[in-house]
C-alpha cells in the first residue's frame, strides 16, 4: 500500500483535481481535512522544511483574513506567520500533499504527478475541463 497523505479542502476545486489525480493512480491517500483537523505546530513546519519552501510560498491569500491580518509585513518572522496559520488554518495554502517521493503543494494540480509512484491509470480531465491525462495513463502536451 502506498503511503499517501493530503492535506485537503474540498471547497477548492485544485484540492479535488489532485485528489482526484491521487486516485487515478490507483492509490487512496489518507485524506486530512485540515480545515477541520489542522496540523500541529511541529508538523506544519517538518511539511513546509520538507517542501523546501519560505514559511511565506505557503501561505493563502485569496479567502482568507491574510490582508486584516497584515501578514504581507516583511518584519513579521516564520513564527509569527506559523501562529497565523495554527489560529486561522484557512491561511494554509493547499493541497499539500505527501507521498514516498516528496512533500509538494500542488498548486496547480497536475504538480502532485512528479511526486505520485504510480503511473496515471486511464484518462482524467480538470474539472474545469482542462485535459491532462490520455486513455493511455500518458500526459497531455499543455499549450
Amino acid at each position: 500500500m502506498t503511503n499517501i497523505t493530503i492535506y485537503h479542502n474540498p471547497q477548492c476545486g485544485t484540492s479535488r483535481n489532485t485528489l482526484a489525480l491521487i486516485r487515478n493512480s490507483g492509490a487512496e491517500p489518507e485524506v486530512i481535512e485540515y480545515i477541520k483537523t489542522p496540523p500541529g505546530r511541529e508538523t506544519l513546519q517538518q511539511l513546509i522544511t520538507a517542501m523546501g519552501v519560505p514559511v511565506r510560498e505557503v501561505i493563502r491569500q485569496k479567502g482568507t483574513p491574510y490582508a486584516e491580518l497584515q501578514l504581507d509585513n516583511p518584519a513579521l518572522s516564520d513564527d509569527q506567520l506559523l501562529d497565523a496559520m495554527l489560529a486561522h488554518p484557512i491561511l494554509i495554502n493547499r493541497p499539500i500533499v505527501v507521498t514516498p517521493l516528496g512533500t509538494r503543494l500542488c498548486r496547480p494540480s497536475e504538480a502532485v504527478l512528479d511526486i505520485l509512484p504510480a503511473p496515471q491509470l486511464g484518462a482524467f480531465t480538470k474539472e474545469d475541463g482542462e485535459r491532462l491525462i490520455n486513455d493511455k495513463g500518458e500526459r497531455v502536451a499543455s499549450n
